[in-house]
């Protein structure tokens, strides 16, 4: 199966929930995506995503000066940003626990 048709799918959902707890810039949100195990995830997929959310209004941005080099961007979560993720989980239960019945078990499908 290919790992990046998934991530397609689901990004958005993703990097929301890495920022639902703390804000994160670029890099971080990256990094958080990949220790959580998306290690196949890129980077201009992820910064792509965050500017999107943010033009969507599911993200906050602001900018951060560095002690390591040039500012960085944070993101955080908003209101419409957790509505989003609370759907997207939703969405996700049922769309996982049906594909697990099928893929763990001989289901006899009838019409």
């Amino acid at each position: 199966m290919d790992v990046s048709q998934l991530m397609r799918g689901t990004l958005d959902a993703a990097a929301l929930a890495v920022v639902a707890d703390q804000d994160g810039y670029g890099y971080d949100i990256l990094r958080r995506l990949r220790a959580a195990g998306l290690t196949e995830v890129g980077d201009a997929s992820v910064y792509g995503t965050l500017r999107r959310l943010y033009r969507a209004g599911a993200l906050t941005s602001y900018v951060m000066p560095s002690d390591e080099g040039p500012h960085r961007r944070y993101y955080g979560i908003t209101e419409r940003g957790r509505a989003q993720l609370e759907e997207a989980r939703t969405v996700w239960r049922d769309f996982s626990g049906a594909l697990t019945i099928l893929l763990e078990t001989n289901v006899e499908v009838t019409l």
